[in-house]
């Protein structure tokens, strides 16, 4: 009984353990053997995350993070790769990487370059390629599209679409949880703002993106909150508005609704700064039908009266056919069986009212 029992207990640790094993392999296998002209030679492994960035990561939901250095003569290169549940989760981390000292890079879309090393965006990978000038731009696109062979192509969260043109490079933060969103208002230095943080309904399905604005001599930070309902978007504004603070008020921040989109400037330095970013906000409602639709096109009318025309035709054509055979098949039955199916005037009785003394005769219908 016993030894049923581990074997039980084992198959159950077997079993567990299994997509955690295949997650494991499928990111080790995502960084290949060479691109370009760069070739390693040892197997990908794993990195343990660091403790400040523990949060975050887990808060993104990171799977799995590697490492594999490559070689090309005597230069090295190192690649890091992070894979996450999915896209969302690893544009938060992406977002919370980025500052005003990166640069967009040649490489391709969602790249930025600087520090000594260039982050790419592709799909749930999130990419870390230290000393990035060593391999040329051909070498890096080509590991771009490797790396993007495995990845999760689910489109990125719409509120990354709602932000206005014109924001500061490097101030776009997107959260998905609190940790992201503690860290934006740290990275954008508007940490006062923190008691936000319990009231914007993570637990509910919202979604938070910061962005900064500079026109002329003034500036501010736009902070959108995306949620699943207009109904939710309405009672956490009442939320959000309650935790403001006299001060932060009075110096104009102020919620706003519009569906189920919140808007905030944060400490804006005038009402006409803050009202010019909110019009500039890319959201629209829509009303979605869930049921299947299909579109009805009329044809051209001469073809809807030809219709008309042949198919009334065709049934006139039909009706003196049928006449025509009724009345014909009528006639041969009594010419061929006379009395034996219509003339029978011995078996057809006729109801009477007894209004005369004359007695219907049957043989007079014929």
């Amino acid at each position: 009984m016993r030894r049923h029992t581990l074997l039980l207990f084992v198959l159950a640790l077997a079993l567990a353990g299994a997509p955690y094993s295949f997650a494991q392999n499928t990111t080790k296998k995502t960084l290949p053997d060479r691109f370009g002209s760069w070739v390693s030679t040892t197997p990908p492994v794993k990195v343990k995350p660091a403790e400040q960035d523990a949060a975050l990561l887990a808060e993104a939901g990171l799977e799995e993070s590697v490492t594999r250095p490559y070689s090309n003569g005597s230069q090295t290169l190192n690649v890091g790769l992070k894979n996450f549940h999915d896209p969302s989760g690893a544009y938060e981390v992406y977002t919370a990487l980025l500052d005003a000292d990166l640069e967009p890079s040649t490489v391709g879309q969602l790249t930025a370059i600087g520090h000594g090393r260039l982050i790419m965006l592709i799909g749930n990978f999130l990419v870390n390629v230290d000393q990035p000038q060593l391999a040329s731009t051909a070498d890096l696109r080509e590991l771009s599209g490797l790396v993007r062979k495995s990845a999760d192509t689910t489109p990125l969260p719409p509120i990354r679409a709602f932000l206005p043109q014109g924001f500061a490079d490097g101030t776009q933060r997107y959260a998905l949880g609190p940790a992201a969103f503690r860290a934006a208002l740290d990275k954008l230095g508007d940490s006062e703002f923190a008691p936000l943080i319990k009231e914007v309904g993570f637990d509910f399905g919202a979604e938070a993106i910061f962005a900064s604005y500079q026109k002329a001599k003034e500036s501010g930070v736009l902070l959108l909150i995306d949620y699943p309902t207009p109904q939710l978007a309405e009672q956490h504004l009442r939320h959000l508005d309650a935790v403001l603070s006299p001060a932060e008020k009075q110096a104009g921040t102020t919620v706003e609704r519009k569906g189920s989109l919140l808007s905030l400037v944060l400490r804006p330095p005038s009402a006409a700064f803050a009202e010019e970013l909110r019009s500039g906000v890319h959201y629209q409602t829509e009303v979605t039908w869930n049921e299947p639709t299909h579109k009805i096109t009329d044809p051209p009318w001469v073809v809807i009266l030809g219709r008309i025309f042949i198919f009334t035709l065709l049934f006139m054509g039909i009706t003196i056919a049928v006449g025509a055979a009724f009345g014909g098949v009528r006639v041969l039955l009594k010419t061929f069986f006379p009395g034996k199916i219509f003339d029978r005037p011995g078996q057809m009785d006729v109801l009477q009212l007894g209004l005369s003394s004359k007695r219907i005769d049957s043989r007079d219908f014929y």
